[in-house]
């Protein structure tokens, strides 16, 4: 596995990506009206293409594709970490963080958060983030429960 810093050709790949893992990994926690609506089928690419230039995006791949990525804010805002379905539970997205964490350790950050799934909350819990509000947010009309998380 190579860890690399996204390039704008990457967007529609690791937006398919995202797509994937919503729908497959959030089986379980989320019904399918709340997975379409946190990952429309159809994403615009467009707008995933300005937000990816908003962040500080790490690109995970091996020979073949990207295996997942993880986008952060120089304020330590983890933003967005997903993986390919078959490549969770494989140190990918744990990587990911790593190198996210010492990057970010770099720019003088001391403290890191984000918003969790009910799915990440047990990863994000591993690698030392404490629960700090529940959150119920609506996306699309839809509601969704979330946590935030500080490390």
């Amino acid at each position: 596995m190579n860890l690399r810093k996204y390039r704008e050709s990457d967007a529609e790949e690791l937006v398919l990506l995202f797509t994937s893992s919503v729908h497959v990994l959030s089986i379980g926690h989320y019904d399918s009206s709340q997975r379409d609506a946190w990952a429309p089928k159809s994403p615009n690419i467009a707008e995933w293409r300005k937000r990816f230039e908003g962040v500080h995006t790490i690109v995970a791949e091996d020979d073949a594709s990207c295996l997942g990525f993880i986008s952060y804010e120089a304020d330590g805002h983890v933003d967005l970490l997903y993986t390919k379905p078959n490549a969770a539970r494989k140190g990918v997205a744990s990587a990911l963080l790593a190198e996210a964490i010492l990057q970010l350790r770099t720019l003088g950050v001391k403290e890191l958060y984000t918003e969790a799934s009910l799915v990440a909350v047990p990863f994000f819990s591993h690698h030392g983030f404490k629960i700090t509000e529940e959150q119920n947010i609506i996306r699309h009309g839809v509601k969704f429960q979330r946590f935030a998380m500080r490390m």
